[in-house]
């Protein structure tokens, strides 16, 4: 059986939780982590803290097969007002702990390979510090498909743009479903089917990807 680890995956209605609800029903054993929740909760703005996230995950469920990478430090700032110490601890957590958490991942994996999936953002002015670590990101996990590609492992970043995951009030949805083609916001089930078919045997040709599932939203541009 294939096993997954999902970080990021504190709330109920989560993108997280989403995939959580779809890859168990597709048989995979799912592992979830988040900062004081989860199945293994991890500070991960602390240096040792992927290590010892992948540690305890493969010590407890063998060879991981999967690794989502859903979590995120966002505290809205932009140049003027964002302090050093915000701006290290985006980095830290978006950017540093999914570089060693991929690195982690990959001197575990089996001879069968695996696949990476993070989530990114297109946010930029007004929040600086979130949207630079995942520019971050966007290429720590492009690198992974090249460098990883020759231990089967695939690595992709998913950009699901605006997700209803209870964070929008009734204002925020009618001013952005006009730029949604469907008519209708994105939900964590979306981006769920989308991941599954990443991890999925079918899914691992697509390789060092930043990929836009986002209903049409970017199409905007």
């Amino acid at each position: 059986m294939s096993t997954v680890l999902i970080t990021g995956a504190g709330r109920d209605n989560s993108i997280a939780a989403g995939i959580t609800s779809r890859l168990v029903s597709d048989g995979w054993t799912v592992c979830t982590s988040d900062l004081d929740s989860g199945d293994y909760p991890c500070d991960l703005s602390s240096s040792q803290g992927a290590q010892d996230l992948i540690d305890r995950v493969s010590r407890d469920h063998g060879t991981l097969d999967g690794l989502i990478l859903s979590h995120a430090h966002c505290e809205e700032s932009g140049i003027l007002d964002t302090t050093a110490e915000s701006f290290d601890r985006h980095v830290a957590v978006n950017a540093r702990a999914s570089m060693l958490l991929i690195a982690a991942f990959a001197r575990q994996i089996g001879d069968e390979g695996g696949a990476i999936i993070a989530f990114t953002s297109d946010h930029t002015s007004g929040n600086l510090p979130y949207g630079a670590s995942k520019g971050a990101l966007d290429r720590i996990v492009i690198s992974a498909a090249r460098e990883l590609g020759p231990r089967k492992i695939s690595a992709n970043v998913v950009n699901p743009g605006p997700i209803d995951t209870g964070w929008m009030d009734e204002k925020t949805r009618t001013e952005l479903i006009p730029y949604q083609p469907l008519g209708r916001m994105g939900t964590p089930r979306d981006i769920a089917g989308v991941t599954a078919f990443l991890l999925s045997a079918e899914g691992r040709w697509v390789s060092g990807q930043l990929l836009s599932a986002d209903g049409g939203f970017s199409a905007r541009y």
